[in-house]
């Protein structure tokens, strides 16, 4: 698979990295605010690709990456000279959890003959909420809201989730900002 770095979107940049992890046998999930511009075609930009790994014990990551050109920068970052615009990151895992939630199931897709995941859109805007509830990240709100007019939610189990991280205003407020 091949993809121009230097203006790739996160959804081609997802597929590129992840299918090339897959091949190395690196199962990985992509969550965080890539998501959300991959489900709201663009319309947000994200900045960078949060990658958890499904396998505590996996190894041969900094190899896989290098072999596509990523230099491992810091302890989770990597970055590639021709893709300014986008970086690529291992923020932790496993599990694959939002907050106290690791009863995740995320989304697959197929791509050149691999599967590859990422949050369901019910995850993502439920992974959006946690940082309005718990930072009173207001753009996490609308990056919620967005996916959400975009795609089917499973709206009893956001709210069930909301209300269990003690965010009953956060979750009328996504209601509310919905109806707009």
């Amino acid at each position: 698979m091949k993809i121009d770095l230097r203006n790739c979107s996160e959804l081609e940049l997802w597929h590129y990295v992840a299918v090339h992890l897959k091949k190395h046998d690196i199962d990985t999930v992509l969550v965080g605010g890539a998501v959300v511009s991959i489900y709201t075609n663009g319309a947000y930009k994200s900045g960078d690709l949060d990658f958890v790994k499904l396998d505590l014990f996996t190894t041969g990551l900094e190899k896989a990456m290098k072999e596509i050109g990523f230099e491992k920068k810091g302890t989770r970052h990597y970055i590639h000279k021709d893709c300014k615009h986008l970086f690529v990151e291992f923020p932790g895992g496993p599990p694959v959890g939002i907050r106290e939630d690791n009863s995740i199931t995320p989304d697959e897709v197929e791509v050149d003959g691999q599967i590859i995941k990422i949050y369901s859109p019910t995850d993502c805007v439920k992974d959006r909420l946690a940082s309005y509830i718990h930072f009173k990240a207001q753009e996490c709100l609308d990056q919620a809201v967005m996916v959400a007019k975009k795609h089917p939610v499973r709206f009893e189990e956001i709210k069930k989730w909301c209300l269990g991280e003690k965010g009953e205003s956060q979750w009328e407020d996504f209601i509310e900002k919905l109806k707009k």
